[in-house]
Parts: structure tokens; sequence; C-alpha cells
């Protein structure tokens, strides 16, 4: 169970480092996301017994997080600006293929509330003007992380912004790193981890500031989220839709954070062959699903 439960926080990584499919997106993909976010509310507010079950299954899921996530990053900063057209196209593949799935598995809740598909619209509408009215790209500017350029509303900015960034990974939906592509932090916050990775301490106030963003992101926003699934999940499915459909806006928009911004991907610079890979990965994760499942029933019969 240790090693499928390290796998699964893995997978999470690797989705929550790119720009795309949240962590959330697939861990509802394996089939464990109920069991995440009841961990984290346990873990959060549960009682003694509540918590100890909960630490166990998120740490577990933790170390394998923890492990793909600086694997992208040391991986991903090396190859992002050089092949951002590419990546863009990568990430295109993931969302575009991830709604169908989404879509699947609440069919029942969504076709008997269709009234609610206003809220699709309203999630699309967020996301389009988040990227839209984002600082990095209406300046034409990338921030830079380093000690030197923080001031205290760029770090009001950033810990704001790693709150956002979280509740989108706790969500079955948009990821936490698109967030940050919106915001134009994407670029920045790799670099920064990177560096202090490579024990350049000129970025790590911004890190740590980033970080306490998140704790407090998730303090607030587990419950939240547990609550609108379970009271209002019609509304929040149709959200969820609309912020990734928006999200596709977010990746195209994307090359214009970077250090040095690129103009945004159009038809000549999509690549047709990332995007099918994109698209290939995510039913991909549906058969590790089944797999994972099928183990699960092994150990369980041992």
């Amino acid at each position: 169970m240790y090693i499928l439960n390290f796998i699964r926080g893995f997978c999470m990584a690797l989705a929550d480092s790119v720009p795309g499919v949240s962590g959330g997106t697939v861990a509802f993909i394996l089939g464990f996301y109920d069991n995440f976010v009841n961990s984290l509310n346990n873990l959060i507010s549960g009682n003694k017994t509540d918590r100890i079950n909960a630490f166990k299954f998120l740490s577990k899921i933790g170390i394998g997080w923890v492990t793909g996530f600086i694997l992208s990053v040391l991986f991903i900063t090396s190859v992002f600006e050089k092949n951002i057209y590419q990546i863009n196209s990568l990430f295109l593949g993931f969302i575009i293929a991830s709604i169908p799935l989404i879509v699947k598995s609440e069919i029942k809740t969504l076709t008997s509330h269709k009234r609610n598909i206003i809220f699709l619209i309203i999630g699309i509408i967020v996301v389009c003007a988040m990227t839209y009215l984002n600082p990095a790209a209406s300046s034409g500017q990338s921030f830079s992380l380093k000690i030197d350029n923080l001031h205290l509303l760029f770090l009001v900015y950033i810990f704001l912004s790693g709150m956002i960034a979280i509740s989108a990974m706790v969500l079955p939906g948009i990821s936490g790193s698109t967030i940050l592509l919106i915001f134009g932090l994407y670029a920045p916050i790799l670099t920064a981890i990177n560096q202090v990775l490579k024990l350049n301490f000129e970025y790590l106030p911004a890190i740590i500031i980033f970080i306490m963003g998140i704790l407090v992101g998730i303090l607030i926003t587990v419950r939240i989220v547990r609550k609108l699934l379970r009271k209002h999940r019609a509304k929040t499915i149709y959200c969820i839709i609309g912020l990734m459909i928006g999200s596709i806006y977010a990746v195209i928009m994307g090359p214009t954070s970077l250090e040095i911004p690129k103009p945004p991907m159009s038809m000549h610079t999509f690549s047709i062959v990332s995007f099918g890979i994109g698209c290939v990965l995510v039913p991909g994760l549906e058969l590790l699903k089944k797999l994972l499942k099928n183990k699960d029933e092994e150990l369980e019969i041992i």
C-alpha cells in the first residue's frame, strides 16, 4: 500500500508542477480524491484517531509528491523557456483530454442541474479575466523573486497567489501551476525553488512567503471545497469545468509571462505532436487507476 500511495503522490506532483490539470484531477482520475480531501479535513479538524489515520495516508502521498515535485522542478526549469510552445501544447492536451473524463464521471449531476450551467460561464470568464489582467502580461515584464526586488505589496501578492494556487490544487480542475501562470508567477516560482535547491538563498524569503500562503490556503479552502462539493456539487462541478476551459486561454498566453516574454502561442507555434502526447497521457492515468485498484484488491486478499 505504501508503494501505491507513493505512486499516487508522485503522479499528483507531476500534474501540480506544470500548468494544465491539477493534482486534484489526478486524484480524481486515480480514484482516491474523496479520501484525499477527507484526510486533509480530518488532519485539520478531526479527532485524535481521525488525525492519526489521515496523517498515515497523507504522509505516504506526501513523500511521493515531494519526490515528484523536486524532480519535476529540476527538469522543467532547464527546458521550460527553450521549449515553451511544445510544453504548452502538451498542457493543452492534458486539459482538453481531462474535461470529458470529469463530465463523464459527473454526468448525472450535470444533466439533472442544467440551469447551473451559468457557473461554467462564470468559471471561464474568471480565468480569462485573470489571465488578461495579470500584471506580468499587462506590463510585458516578468517578476523576479530575488530579495532585492521584494516589497510589501509584492510579498502580499506572492502570499495570495500561494493561497489561491493551493486551492486550485485541491480542486479536480484547473491546476495551481495554471493559477501561477495566470498571475505571472509560474516561471519565477520555479526558478526560485530551483535556485534554493542549489543553495542560492537570495530567493528564500519569497519562497517562505509563498509557502505561508499555501499553508493558510489549505486551512481555509479544504473545508470550503468539501462543503461546496457536498451541498452545491452541480454548481461546483460546472464551475470547475469552466475554470478548465478558461485555462486553455491561460496556457495559450503563458509565453507572455516568461522572464523574457514571448508572443502567445499561435497555430504556427502549436505542436500537434506534443498536444497528442498530452491527450494520450490522461487516458493513461485512467488505466493506471484500474491497475492500482486491482493491486489494492490483491493486497486485501493477501
